[in-house]
């Protein structure tokens, strides 16, 4: 079984990285079509150069050799921003198990614009997480969406309602995992997973005190409905 994980930047998405990197029967992918979205655009990220020569910038070879590439485990997570979707061919979603995670929007761009302060609603993945969710409906499918203020609520009860979606047994590991950086991070880990990399196990969080700026204003406006229609399918 190969599982995408489909969501925006500051959504604990490194975590449940983690989370799922601590099961015996996973290897795990970090944002495999980063260097291939950094050939479209580089602003706001740190050291693009290094993310475009740290792996394949060809979205082809991407699927067909990394994602679709051997592992010595059974299955394979693969951390994805939904963004990185751009100019990608989508034909390849259909031969994995796609999970979107989301978080709210308020909380998320008060987060990305210390990251990126010029973020637009292009930065938040938002959008192809909504095309997603509205593609597997079309199919007569059932949305697999993970709220991050849920998950961080509830992280066995959550975790364990993901698997039971997925035909998988629940693995307890998946609860914590160790301090510091992961051999599987990417190279851009040294500007992102700071705070991550201090973490050992999901922490509720504290509304984050840094605001959105007023300059984003629309930009929220635009991204409270994207949000709310994945909200309706969170587990």
């Amino acid at each position: 079984m190969i599982i995408q994980c489909w969501s925006g930047p500051r959504n604990i998405s490194t975590a449940l990285m983690y989370s799922w990197r601590e099961r015996a029967d996973f290897a795990v992918l970090d944002e495999p079509f980063y260097a291939y979205n950094m050939t479209l655009d580089t602003r706001g990220h740190p050291d693009p150069d290094e993310v475009i020569a740290s792996q394949s910038s060809d979205p082809n070879d991407v699927i067909d050799n990394v994602i679709f590439g051997e592992y010595p485990t059974p299955h394979l997570y693969v951390k994805q921003m939904a963004h990185h979707l751009k100019g990608v061919d989508r034909a390849h979603l259909a031969r994995t198990q796609n999970l979107l995670l989301t978080r709210d929007p308020v909380q998320m761009l008060a987060s990305l614009s210390i990251q990126v302060p010029e973020c637009t609603l292009a930065d938040t993945g938002l959008t192809e997480c909504v095309e997603l969710l509205d593609a597997v409906l079309v199919e007569g499918g059932r949305p697999v969406v993970i709220d991050s203020q849920r998950l961080l609520a509830d992280p066995p009860a959550i975790l364990a309602a993901v698997c039971e979606s997925l035909g998988l047994t629940f693995d307890p590991a998946m609860l914590s995992w160790p301090a510091g950086p992961k051999p599987e991070d990417g190279v851009w880990a040294k500007h992102w997973y700071t705070s991550v990399h201090q973490t050992t196990a999901f922490a509720r969080r504290s509304p984050s005190s840094h605001p959105v700026p007023d300059r984003l204003g629309a930009i929220l406006e635009e991204a409270v409905p994207l949000y709310e229609r994945l909200l309706e399918f969170a587990l």
